[in-house]
């Protein structure tokens, strides 16, 4: 039988959540409606990739791996990037 001072601290799990702001979002929302899809997947528990596929084609990935909140924050960058590049309005 196992007793509470027996039990082993968990873990604490690192937080997925990355704030965003208006202006993040009206980007995303415009990529996705130019079919600009990015995203972010995990390769291990602490490194993921950033994919990215343009008009239904291939999916594409980035050289690099990063950590969870950087993977986020290079997301919103590509997405402010393809905004930029394309938006003509």
């Amino acid at each position: 039988m196992a007793y509470p001072g027996n039990k082993k601290p968990k873990k604490k799990s690192k937080s997925l959540f990355f704030p965003y702001t208006r202006e993040d979002m009206k980007r995303v929302q415009w990529c996705l409606d130019k079919n600009i899809h990015i995203s972010c997947s995990p390769i291990n528990s602490s490194l993921w990739k950033i994919e990215i596929r343009l008009n239904k084609g291939d999916w594409k990935r980035d050289p690099g791996a990063y950590e969870p909140d950087e993977a986020h924050i290079k997301m919103y960058e590509y997405y402010k990037y393809y905004y930029d590049k394309y938006n003509k309005e």
